[in-house]
């Protein structure tokens, strides 16, 4: 009798199996929301690519840059900039106001034929390619970085990095100024750290170890962007040494720098 009501009473054995879909599907679906929320702030890119050497005599051109495929006003802003940007390096005439890519390689190749009839014998081929990638996002901020190398003859072709920060909540591009919440006190802060890194006294002249910075004074490059390593700074070739010294860069982390930043990045 105390067995029959053993076997009677006792809830059934809960098995293992049961026990475990009940903790993993809940956690299944709300990994998928989280990681569903955190895609659903990132712009969706195809890319774009173009190739023109259309005879054995003509100009290498190689374009691959991303384009943003929403019809926000971001989306717009982004491929207007990478658009702007790919015509100013390849438009060989900058008295000539071009509207479209295309027109800027036409541009491009019709000036190496025309100095190709002044200096047949002197010219080399020209080439031009042009590379873009997002290096970082979050849901307010967005930045591209935009390498290029164009060769319209003489000893070496020039090499460049730009960066390209974008506000997605108002859907603009940035303006470096509009990168800080005091640009003073961020350039005293960095030309600190550049002086750290390229071991120059405090109590000397910033162009002491043989750099060329214009007025012997420390100022920010043309190029800041963000990236997964923290903000950073690029001297192109020229701008601050000579070509053969390369770029100049400066990373500072997240960190460092957000109490100087008009935006904090979401890292």
């Amino acid at each position: 009798m105390y067995r029959y009501l053993w076997r009677h009473t006792m809830p059934p054995p809960i098995s293992l199996n049961r026990i475990v879909m009940k903790c993993v599907i809940p956690c299944f679906f709300v990994l998928l929301l989280l990681l569903g929320c955190s895609n659903a702030d990132k712009l969706t890119f195809k890319t774009i690519q173009i190739k023109e050497q259309v005879c054995a005599d003509c100009p290498k051109i190689k374009i691959l840059i991303p384009e943003a495929t929403a019809s926000s006003k971001v989306s717009q802003s982004v491929n207007t900039a990478l658009k702007e940007e790919c015509i100013s390096l390849l438009n060989f005439d900058d008295e000539i106001e071009l509207n479209e890519i295309e027109d800027a390689i036409s541009s491009f190749s019709n000036g190496y034929k025309e100095m190709k009839k002044l200096f047949a014998d002197e010219l080399g081929s020209w080439e031009a390619e042009i590379n873009g990638k997002v290096v970082f996002e979050d849901p307010d901020l967005l930045t591209i970085e935009l390498n290029s190398y164009v060769f319209t003859g003489g000893a070496h072709g020039y090499t460049s990095k730009r960066f390209l920060n974008f506000d997605k909540a108002k859907g603009t591009e940035l303006e470096n100024w509009e990168l800080f919440n005091s640009a003073e006190k961020f350039e005293e802060f960095a030309e600190a750290k550049f002086r750290e890194q390229e071991s120059i006294p405090e109590n000397e002249s910033i162009n002491h170890t043989g750099l060329m910075f214009e007025r012997d004074s420390f100022y920010l490059p043309e190029n800041i962007g963000f990236t997964k390593d923290g903000v950073q700074l690029l001297y192109n070739p020229y701008e601050v040494a000579s070509y053969a010294d390369g770029p100049i860069e400066l990373i500072l982390t997240h960190n460092e720098v957000k109490k100087y930043l008009a935006k904090k990045p979401k890292s």
